[in-house]
């Protein structure tokens, strides 16, 4: 297991993981996974271009301003990241028994929080959405990397955490022209996601739910789309999209619930 009690010394993980990773023959599950992050690279590069000026922003339908915070439904329920995010970041200091990516993965929710939040203030200017999707790219970088290391083994937990880091940040930066490097990043990458829950836990794994997170995904996924739907149905006291905001940030519950505390010598 990977060990990070807090944040700070998560930033030291992506340059020393050249130091720790060990090179012996690759397992037959560490082959599976080069060959589909292989695909993904190769999806990236080959794929056409899908320019962001043709990609229909969506109008979010609740757009009620409140103590004179615009779209106040949908920008304030970002708090739940942040409120997540810290909570697991708190849980991380107790001395617990932490997966790889753990640390990344909580700092990427406290980065959505404020990406989002500011993105809603004015959806309307695109280039928000940089900001939206760099927090979102940290904190997915970060589960792929936990369910690598809870399926596969530790140093593939590593290199995917790293790996993912890097091309999930270039293509929320390259998003601002094609969009195609990001849709594969997120797609491509909660299909790898849904593989490695679907594959037993690697001996001594922490146990993290992975099904948990990606159910909590797919619900917030769902709100995304029915965002004028639910918000009819609710007689508009809430939108789709508010409620994918806090659908989202309870995936992160099944994570923070798998860790516990290391047992005193």
């Amino acid at each position: 297991m990977s060990r990070a009690n807090d944040p700070i010394q998560a930033a030291a993980i992506l340059p020393s993981v050249s130091r720790r990773l060990s090179f012996g023959v690759p397992q037959a599950r560490e082959k599976y996974l080069a060959a589909a992050l292989l695909v993904l690279a190769l999806a990236t590069l080959f794929a056409p271009a899908l320019p962001a000026a043709a990609w229909h922003i969506p109008h979010f339908v609740d757009g009620r301003a409140w103590l004179g915070v615009p779209n106040a439904a949908d920008v304030l329920s970002n708090l739940a990241f942040l409120a997540m995010g810290v909570w697991g970041t708190e849980r991380l200091r107790g001395g617990l028994d932490v997966p790889v990516g753990a640390s990344w993965f909580f700092v990427g929710l406290i980065l959505t929080c404020l990406g989002s939040g500011f993105y809603h203030l004015d959806p309307d200017v695109p280039q928000r959405l940089v900001a939206d999707r760099l927090g979102m790219a940290v904190a997915f970088a970060g589960f792929l990397g936990i369910a690598a290391s809870e399926r596969i083994s530790v140093r593939a937990g590593e290199a995917v955490l790293v790996l993912m880091m890097i091309a999930g940040l270039l293509a929320a930066w390259v998003a601002r022209e094609n969009l195609m490097p990001w849709v594969v990043v997120q797609y491509g990458g909660i299909a790898l996601a849904v593989a490695l829950a679907l594959t037993r836990p690697r001996p001594g794994a922490l146990g993290v739910p992975l099904g948990g997170v990606i159910f909590f995904y797919a619900l917030a996924k769902l709100f995304e789309l029915g965002d004028a739907i639910v918000f009819d149905a609710t007689g508009h006291i809430v939108s789709g999209h508010t409620l994918k905001h806090l659908a989202a940030a309870l995936a992160a519950w099944p994570v923070i619930s798998s860790l516990r505390h290391e047992p005193q010598s």
